[in-house]
């Protein structure tokens, strides 16, 4: 099964910026970095428990797309809602 990789615009913009080669290292890497992985720290922090009940029908179909995403289901399910509440996956409705 070959997966077909799926780019916002920021990212399509990096790898043709890489594939030319005008990719320029920031004169502050490690400092960068540093703020970075503090922010990632901060945004991804897991502290609260959530349980829910659903079809195990459903919960199939989401360990099958997390088995293609190549992450754990629970991880996916979390990355779902993640992008549900901050708006960057809509409902089809």
């Amino acid at each position: 099964m070959k997966k077909v990789a799926k780019y916002d615009v920021e990212e399509l913009e990096i790898l043709q910026a890489w594939e030319a080669g005008t990719l320029k290292p920031v004169s502050d890497m490690a400092e960068q970095a540093k703020t970075h992985r503090a922010a990632a720290d901060a945004t991804f922090k897991k502290d609260q428990r959530l349980n829910i009940r659903i079809s195990s029908r459903d919960l199939k179909s989401l360990q099958a797309r997390a088995l293609e995403e190549g992450i754990p289901y629970q991880t996916f399910a979390a990355s779902l809602l993640h992008k549900f509440v901050s708006g960057h996956l809509v409902s089809q409705r």
